[in-house]
């Protein structure tokens, strides 16, 4: 894929760039690393400080990085506002909380004194996506920055105007030169980075292929990564939810991002007593929703990213109707507009048996199954190769603990929209992932947990 800048809504392209050669690429690293070894002896207080700069920066000029992820990806302009100021609040949750989660712990044995110390690891590789292309960059280097260490970034090819604005703004907030780079590079280059020395771990967001190929590189090199890749993340709704609610959330659970978001609910598990209500008002919800112009403040939907991701999912819901399915709205790509337009789509009668009903379909494509009781839902929820999070909707307090215990999954979220939140770990299980992003658990991934032990 070339380093470009393509508007998904009209397919402009508006800017391309150079990817970086070897040279250049060597000396990125060269400067990482001298990075690393004056900033890891900075203090937490210093590190706090520039990382507050961050999140000022990102409100500040919120309006102007909402514009190049709309530009670049395609989401809704509101949306990308979102996101801006969320990054904001992970620098923050971080500069306020990293020194509490990396000071020593002190272990009581037979030493004198014996404990716990966090130390850095070093040069960082984060391979990140183009869905959340500011949002999925920050809850990397807030916490892997606070910890001490220094980050190179690979982002998505159709986003490098976002990838040079999160170095900017790091540079702006104050961090010494080097300490968070970006590397225009295509995915051929990750593999010799990882076989780098100076490169001590890597991270990657994305699908499962990709993960695959960065872990396996890691692997020959024996180095830590973490990974969060793709779900099909299931909608389960039993006979005591709120069903307003319940409708009104899976709206929003499958048109996030224009339905290109990991924890997106794509398979709706409905109890059968209320199968034909709930079927009736996503109707309503989905045929309601304006699709057009991202940069419009009253546009719900706007294109999907690449016409690649057009044509794949146009390609699944086509084998969902020979496996069975029937489509209740949307189905095609919309040929009246120009961009990489996908109608808000629902799919009924998938046989769960099929080999398309466990796929992570990435777009505003809901597949809606019927089921007579609960184990019947936790079963289908968990027949599937991913496992990142799940929504679950009961007034039932015995079927609440049993979903949260039975299901398979990295998050439960119980009558609410599953999301990530600083303050809580995110990852997922199976072919979803490993590792944990966030909370304190997110910035334990990259250190060294070194044991003391003094007499």
């Amino acid at each position: 894929m070339a380093i470009a800048t393509i508007n998904p809504a009209t397919g402009e392209t508006l800017k391309t760039f150079e990817p970086l050669n070897d040279v250049e690429i060597a000396a990125k690293l060269d400067t990482a690393q001298q990075a690393f070894e004056k900033y890891r002896h900075t203090s937490f207080a210093e590190r706090s400080q520039c990382l507050m700069a961050a999140a000022s920066i990102l409100e500040q000029e919120k309006a102007d990085f909402a514009k190049i992820m709309t530009l670049e990806m395609g989401k809704p302009y509101k949306a990308a506002i979102a996101e801006v100021e969320k990054c904001a609040v992970v620098c923050r949750y971080y500069a306020e909380h990293a020194a509490d989660f990396l000071a020593d712990v002190t272990v009581k044995t037979d030493a004198s004194h014996s404990f716990v110390r966090y130390q850095p690891l070093g040069v960082i590789l984060a391979v990140m996506p183009w869905n959340f292309p500011f949002w999925q960059v920050f809850r990397f280097a807030a916490p892997a920055l606070m910890a001490g260490n220094v980050g190179l970034l690979k982002h998505a090819s159709n986003v490098p105007q976002c990838a040079l604005a999160i170095e900017e703004i790091i540079r702006q907030a104050g961090f010494p030169e080097g300490a968070f780079q970006t590397l225009l590079i295509g995915a051929a280059k990750v593999a010799d980075l990882i076989a780098d020395d100076r490169v001590k771990a890597a991270t990657l967001t994305g699908s499962e292929p990709a993960g695959a190929s960065l872990a396996a590189a890691a692997g020959k090199q024996i180095k830590k990564t973490v990974l969060e890749l793709g779900g099909s993340d299931p909608f389960i709704v039993l006979e005591t939810a709120d069903l307003a609610a319940a409708v009104a959330t899976a709206t929003t659970a499958r048109m996030l991002n224009n339905g290109q978001s990991c924890i997106a609910a794509k398979r709706f598990i409905v109890a059968e007593a209320i199968a034909d209500q709930f079927e009736k008002l996503l109707l309503e919800k989905f045929t309601a929703l304006k699709i057009g112009d991202p940069m419009l403040p009253d546009t719900d939907l706007g294109p999907l990213a690449t016409p690649d991701i057009l044509q794949d999912l146009d390609q699944q819901v086509k084998t969902a109707v020979k496996s069975g399915g029937k489509i209740l709205t949307g189905g095609q790509p919309l040929s009246d507009i120009s961009g990489n337009f996908y109608p808000p789509t629902i799919i009924i009668d998938i046989p769960i048996d099929a080999p398309i009903a466990q796929e992570e379909f990435f777009g505003p494509v809901a597949l809606l199954f019927r089921v007579p009781n609960i184990d019947a839902a936790i079963k289908l929820a968990n027949a599937t190769p991913f496992g990142l999070g799940a929504s679950a909707w009961t007034n039932n307090d015995q079927e609440r603990d049993r979903l949260i215990t039975e299901i398979d999954a990295g998050a439960v979220f119980i009558n609410g929209l599953v999301k990530s939140d600083p303050r809580l770990p995110f990852g997922g299980i199976k072919r979803s992932g490993y590792g944990r992003e966030l909370s304190i658990q997110g910035i334990h991934e990259f250190v060294n947990v070194k044991t003391v032990w003094v007499k």
